[in-house]
């Protein structure tokens, strides 16, 4: 074994490479995803101690009166134990890791990949990045049809930092901005936003209602954000089943906040 083809390999050249390959790139909230990792040896003998795969995402965060985007890991998940890759062999490892019910969904600019890595000691740590997508559970796509079919519009979808008592299993919550562009709500409400925090067989709902000014007072209340009502609904999957009931429960729980 070369001594500079060694010390090549400690800085990435001529190294083992890795590349994560998944059965699929769409994947629902509470799922799994299944996939192989194919490690192709380099130019030299190397033993991996490990391959750990990081499910990852970004949130907005208010920094002394700035807005920077924070990097944040959903999920560490080991792959492979410690084992040797020959130069110039390949291998593949299949793998499933689970997606939690409230992972952030791939709606508006919120983006979600995996990041694959093998750890080799004094060398430079080979990594793949993987970008997925992620659809809601039954429980949560009810809901969005629910609103939507009341005549509202998703706007966009945001992760943002949030304070710790509105903290789940993560330091940010996805919020979903609405307007409505027909329907009962049009001309009455400036918009609604919704943050979900699902499981198997509940969902907890917070919304936050913006009724839309109208007259000197209504300057008022826009300027003093006096129009906006946050409230809590909590939803179980029985619920979610008739779509039209669903719909009638959020039109009656957004006008008792008007």
């Amino acid at each position: 074994m070369s001594f500079v083809n060694r010390m090549l390999a400690s800085v990435g050249v001529g190294a083992a490479v890795v590349d994560t390959k998944l059965k699929e790139n769409t994947f629902q909230a509470g799922g799994n995803i299944q996939g192989v990792v194919e490690v192709q040896g380099g130019k030299v003998d190397q033993n991996i101690d490990d391959i750990y795969i990081y499910l990852m995402t970004e949130y907005l965060r208010e920094v002394d009166d700035r807005t920077v985007t924070e990097t944040h890991v959903l999920g560490k998940y080991h792959v492979a134990d410690s084992f040797t890759v020959t130069a110039n062999e390949s291998m593949e490892i299949p793998f499933e890791i689970p997606l939690s019910h409230d992972v952030p969904l791939s709606m508006g600019k919120t983006p979600i990949w995996l990041k694959t890595a093998l750890d080799i000691k004094q060398a430079v740590d080979p990594t793949d990045h993987d970008y997925i997508t992620v659809i809601p559970n039954e429980l949560v796509d009810r809901i969005f049809t629910a609103v939507e079919q009341l005549g509202f519009r998703l706007r966009k979808s945001s992760c943002l930092h949030v304070k710790g008592h509105m903290q789940r299993n993560h330091p940010f919550v996805q919020e979903f901005e609405y307007v409505p562009t027909s329907g009962p709500f049009q001309g009455e409400l400036d918009e609604i936003e919704l943050i979900i925090y699902p499981d198997q067989n509940h969902v907890q709902l917070m919304i936050e209602v913006d009724k839309r000014g109208k007259g000197l007072f209504g300057f008022l209340e826009d300027a003093l954000d006096l129009d906006e009502q946050k409230s809590m609904m909590n939803i179980s999957r029985a619920e979610t089943e008739d779509v039209q009931s669903l719909k009638d429960m959020f039109e009656n729980h957004i006008r008792s906040y008007m």
